[in-house]
């Protein structure tokens, strides 16, 4: 059985993120909580990392996973253009729930799945989550859960539907059940193009829109 460490016992919480880091970078899988449902992650640049996400999820690769980013300055180094309407999203909701779609720079040597050139990013709000990802640099994660069933709220909660295929599992106390809202921002690249909701989540979309502007999005 993989290992839970509760992250309230400082001794516990150093041990599971060292173990967590070395899981990442030999390419296992990790359970971490975020500000949203806890998320399974997986080293973004190691395809097989990802492959093995994926298939833990029980997806395909025609659902490639959101990639958590540590700080906003890497959403530059991810996206191949940034419109200023996320910069002005992602100034108010960052670090938070809202994962935005953009170009993924063709530059970039990985394989998160059936992309189509673009990448879901997200900047999560949650101490744990962020400490790691400073460490570990981007990560792929999707909602620690089984394709179909509801999101985990807790660790143990993860654990029931993953099982064994996660190396490590960090229990950051009981999580939110309402995922990230996800826009599409790709659109407002081209003239007369528009943001696109594509998931209705935490942040209210009424938000957004009046943010970006109505006439802005679909």
């Amino acid at each position: 059985m993989a290992p839970t460490y509760d992250c309230s016992v400082e001794a516990e919480l150093l041990t599971g993120m060292r173990l967590a880091r070395t899981a990442i970078g030999r390419g296992d899988l990790v359970v971490i909580p975020t500000d949203t449902v806890y998320g399974v992650a997986a080293d973004a640049f190691n395809a097989a990392a990802v492959q093995k996400l994926v298939e833990a999820k029980g997806r395909t690769r025609a659902a490639p996973p959101p990639v958590l980013i540590p700080g906003i300055p890497t959403l530059d180094a991810l996206a191949e253009s940034v419109p200023e309407e996320v910069r002005e999203l992602v100034a108010k909701y960052w670090p938070g729930a809202l994962t935005v779609i953009l170009p993924a720079r063709s530059s970039l040597q990985w394989d998160l799945g059936d992309t189509r050139g673009t990448v879901a990013l997200r900047m999560p709000a949650n101490r744990i989550a962020l400490e790691l990802l400073s460490e570990t640099g981007p990560l792929a994660v999707s909602s620690a859960n089984l394709t179909g069933r509801a999101p985990a709220t807790s660790a143990a909660e993860a654990e029931a539907m993953l099982g064994d295929s996660v190396a490590v599992y960090l229990d950051g106390g009981v999580g939110g059940s309402v995922a990230s809202t996800i826009v599409d921002a790709t659109g407002l690249l081209s003239p007369e193009g528009k943001l696109r909701i594509v998931r209705a989540g935490v942040i209210p979309v009424d938000e957004i829109r009046q943010l970006v502007g109505a006439d802005k999005c679909e």
